[in-house]
C-alpha cells in the first residue's frame, strides 16, 4: 500500500538595510527533528554572497553566523519536505508529573525567564486554574483561557512584552499567546517550552492571511512532550519545527549585532499537489 503523505514548499526571504558591517546570527533552518523529511534541504542563501558558519547552540537549534556587508542585504531559504498530514496528536488523558518526578532535562522548563515573568503571575495562575483537573485538562484550560483573553493583531506586535503585560493588556501577536500560556503552566508546576516554526494552512477556511513563522508550546505530560497552541487553540496540519528554547529570546530568528532596517519579509508553507 501507498504511503500518504503531503508535500510543502517552505522557505522565506528577508530583506534588510545596514548603515555599516554588521555581525549576525540567523535561525530559519527547520529543526534537526525534521531532517529526514526534507526532500529538498532549506540552504541559507544571502545576497550579496557571504562566507556563513553554522553551528549548534544549547538547546540543539541550527543556528548561521555571518558578517553583513554595508548596504542592502537578503537572506533566503527554500526547500521542500514531506508531512504526514496528521494533525497535532491529542491525548486527554495524559497525566501530570509530580515535580519530584520529572526527568532532570524537564526542570529548567519549570523556571522564570525574560518573557515569562512566573514570579508576577504565579498568584493569578492558581487563582484561574487550581480548580482544574491536572494533565492535560489542565493546559487545555490555560490554552482556552489564553485564546479567549488576547486580542489578536499584528499592529499590537511589541518585542519587548512579557507574559504579565500580554495578560495585562489583553492584545498581541502569536509570541504573546503561547508566552503567557508558557508562563501560566509552568506556574503549575508543568514544563513548558517555547516553539518557532512554519504552520500550513491545510484544513482551515480560506481567504488565508500572508505567510508567517509562528509561535507555539510544547508541554511534557505523561513521559511525553506535547504541542499546543494556545494562538489556535486546534491541532493544526502541517506544522513544521525550526527551534526551541525557554522563550522567544533563545530563537530569534535573526539576531543582529548592529542598528539595521527590515526591507523585506516573506515566508512561505504552500502544499505541493501531485
Amino acid at each position: 500500500m501507498k504511503d500518504i503523505f503531503m508535500r510543502f514548499r517552505i522557505g522565506c526571504r528577508l530583506g534588510y538595510e545596514f548603515p555599516q558591517p554588521t555581525p549576525m546570527i540567523a535561525m530559519l533552518n527547520v529543526h534537526y527533528s525534521r531532517f529526514a523529511d526534507l526532500e529538498q534541504p532549506d540552504h541559507l542563501t544571502t545576497d550579496p554572497a557571504v562566507t556563513i558558519q553554522s553551528y549548534r547552540d544549547g538547546f540543539g537549534n541550527w543556528c548561521s553566523r555571518l558578517v553583513a556587508p554595508a548596504g542592502p542585504m537578503v537572506l533566503t531559504t527554500s526547500g521542500v519536505i514531506r508531512d504526514d498530514g496528521a494533525p497535532d496528536p491529542v491525548r486527554p488523558e495524559a497525566r501530570q508529573h509530580a515535580v519530584e518526578d520529572l526527568p532532570a532535562e524537564t526542570l529548567s522548563c519549570l523556571l522564570g525567564s525574560r518573557y515569562c515573568d512566573t514570579d508576577v503571575l504565579s498568584d493569578r495562575a492558581w487563582q484561574l486554574f487550581e480548580g482544574t483537573a491536572p494533565g492535560w485538562p489542565r493546559v487545555q484550560a490555560i490554552c482556552d483561557y489564553v485564546h479567549n483573553h488576547i486580542a489578536f493583531g499584528y499592529e499590537f506586535a511589541r518585542s519587548t512584552r512579557t507574559a504579565s503585560e500580554a495578560l495585562a493588556e489583553a492584545r498581541g501577536v502569536c509570541r504573546d499567546y503561547t508566552h503567557l500560556a508558557i508562563a501560566f503552566c509552568r506556574c503549575m508546576n508543568i514544563p513548558a517550552r517555547y516553539c518557532t516554526g512554519y504552520i500550513s494552512d491545510v484544513g482551515t477556511p480560506q481567504p488565508w492571511a500572508p505567510g508567517d513563522f509562528a509561535a507555539w508550546m510544547e508541554v511534557y505530560l505523561d513521559n511525553a512532550w506535547w504541542v499546543f497552541d494556545p494562538r489556535n487553540n486546534e491541532p493544526r496540519i502541517g506544522r513544521v519545527l525550526i527551534a526551541r528554547g525557554r522563550d522567544a529570546a533563545d530563537v530569534p530568528l535573526t539576531h543582529t549585532f548592529g542598528p539595521n532596517v527590515m526591507t523585506g519579509f516573506q515566508v512561505w508553507m504552500d502544499q505541493i499537489e501531485d
